[in-house]
């Protein structure tokens, strides 16, 4: 397949990568087993029936862009480093199976540097905006043929049991944790059992995207999967949910730091031009006005040091709730409920949307030294998750029962210092998170800068802060975090943790699964389905009834 930059592709490559493809790459052999330390793998599908040069190619850069900034060394892990991903979240580097590629270009700044900095001349891309697209065609050969794609980093997996293990419990314990209290009250103790249903249902689809992975040469991410199974269209409908997913997270973010800096500061406001401004409007504001300069950036190597410690973070406020309830004598005195039958649709989009990391799964396979540790690993991230989640749900609706706030932080005693500590730790977070979050969506939109328009950095900054705004007026209109939240897990993690592993495994995998697996697969979609009308309608409702009242 000839790379060429046209009015009807999104693929933009360099003219050396052309020339790159001479070189050929053989594809592992998959003995129809699980996999092992070598990542064997198997074309079960015709090579032909799909290609991954659709939009978004920035996809699988913009994840790197998150871990390729090695985080300080952890000995006791033994292992010299800990790479770092996502938003909120902790991975490996991820290193590619079959297409690595230098990530330079992804850590340029959008605005003009001093001098100007070059890509070195094997790798300048034409598309100045974009990390380099990766090479992508093992699996695209229509005739089976060895594929050619260009290397130029040593092909290998660099992630530990124990890094992967942090990683995932990283990925799954983000500010979720803040709502499981809430979520319980919504529905009552019952409804604990739909955190765990959620629990085994998405570690089983999660261990799905892993054989969706094994399936073919060349699949490296969720929408690489999507492709394979549906096509084009595929591809571009899981990226869209995807990316939908990141900003509504940007969202909460913002709602997040208005609720809980006007919690510390409740008497702040600020008038400008007759126009009055309330503690929780000042801080939106404010906080946006604070990460827009972090959104333009392309160089987050500070950003991902700090924001490497999410599981650590986690633990603190965890901790700070159980001191309060304990040490400082707050007490667990409150019975609570066994059923909200009212509210119960809402606790379900919240307990679904603790479990909304299986975009980043293939990322943390594919960088594993040892791919079969990845069923322990995703087993032990998923019961040490459930067990924080199950910890802070049951302390902190016993600590204060009805009362219960959408962000346990909130409830917490303002004198004490354990609450300030939870406090401070959970407003510092999203201001090293927000951009790390957003970028995967501006890149995929960066991609449609015309080819004549891309060494203007103006068109990059301004979707970038548009988009950042934009995050601010929906905060401001919708300023429900756990409603918010709610409404998130039901109509968008539903869809990514539990449909669209189910509908893929199935597709990409027709004629070659058990019985079990096929009935699995179908009950997991209707029970995701099911959830996912019901918590949206009733997230919505809620919503609603807040605005007009």
């Amino acid at each position: 397949m000839k790379n060429s930059v046209s009015d009807q592709s999104f693929y933009i490559e360099s003219e050396e990568e052309e020339h790159d493809e001479e070189k050929e790459f053989k594809g592992e052999e998959y003995d129809g087993n699980d996999s092992d330390s070598s990542g064997e793998i198997h074309q079960h599908n015709n090579p032909g029936s799909h290609n991954t040069t659709s939009w978004p190619q920035s996809y699988r850069q913009s994840m790197d862009l998150y871990s390729s900034v090695p985080s300080p060394n952890l000995n006791f892990l033994g292992t010299p480093t800990l790479p770092r991903f996502s938003s909120s979240f902790l991975s490996s580097s991820l290193s590619r199976r079959h297409t690595p590629e230098s990530l330079s270009a992804a850590t340029q700044p959008l605005l003009p540097t001093v001098g100007g900095e070059k890509l070195p001349p094997q790798r300048r891309s034409s598309h100045t905006l974009l990390p380099p697209i990766p090479s992508r065609r093992s699996s695209v050969i229509k005739d089976s043929k060895p594929s050619h794609v260009s290397h130029e980093l040593p092909i290998g997996r660099q992630s530990s049991y124990a890094q992967a293990v942090l990683n995932g419990i990283n990925v799954l314990c983000g500010v979720g944790i803040l709502s499981t209290a809430y979520a319980a009250k919504e529905g009552g103790w019952i409804g604990l059992s739909i955190l765990i249903i959620f629990a085994v249902v998405s570690f089983y689809t999660g261990m799905l995207l892993r054989y969706c992975l094994d399936s073919e040469p060349g699949l490296e991410t969720y929408p690489d999967i999507g492709q394979a199974a549906f096509g084009t269209a595929g591809r571009i409908v899981i990226s869209i949910v995807l990316y939908a997913e990141l900003y509504a997270c940007c969202v909460e973010y913002i709602i997040l730091e208005s609720d809980n800096l006007s919690s510390l500061f409740p008497n702040a406001h600020l008038t400008v031009g007759g126009f009055y401004l309330n503690s929780h409007h000042l801080f939106a504001l404010m906080t946006t006005v604070a990460v827009l300069p972090t959104v333009w950036l392309r160089d987050m190597r500070v950003l991902s040091y700090i924001s490497a410690g999410g599981v650590l973070a986690s633990i603190l406020v965890v901790f700070c709730l159980f001191w309060v309830g304990i040490v400082d004598e707050v007490g667990f005195h409150h019975k609570g409920t066994t059923l909200n039958l009212a509210t119960f649709p809402v606790a379900i989009g919240l307990y679904g949307y603790c479990y909304s990391g299986h975009a980043v799964f293939p990322n943390i396979y594919t960088s594993m030294t040892k791919p079969n540790q990845f069923p322990a690993v995703l087993l032990t991230c998923f019961v040490l998750c459930t067990l924080m989640y199950a910890g802070v749900a049951v302390m902190g609706y016993t600590m204060f029962g009805e009362l219960t706030m959408s962000q346990f932080t909130l409830n917490m005693p303002k004198d004490l210092v354990a609450s300030k500590i939870a406090v401070w730790t959970t407003v510092v977070n999203p201001f090293t998170k927000y951009a790390l979050t957003m970028s995967p969506v501006a890149l995929s939109l960066e991609e449609f800068i015309p080819s004549s328009r891309l060494k203007s950095h103006i068109y990059a900054i301004c979707i970038r802060t548009a988009l950042t705004i934009s995050t601010l007026l929906v905060g401001l209109s919708i300023p429900f975090f756990g409603l918010v939240m709610s409404l998130i897990g039901s109509s968008l993690t539903m869809l990514v943790t539990l449909i669209l592993p189910c509908l893929c495994f199935l597709s990409i995998l027709r004629g070659k699964i058990t019985v079990f697996q096929g009935t699995a697969c179908i009950i997991i979609i209707v029970v995701g389905v099911v959830s996912s009308m019901i918590g949206t309608y009733s997230a919505l409702t809620k919503i609603i009834e807040n605005l007009s009242s």
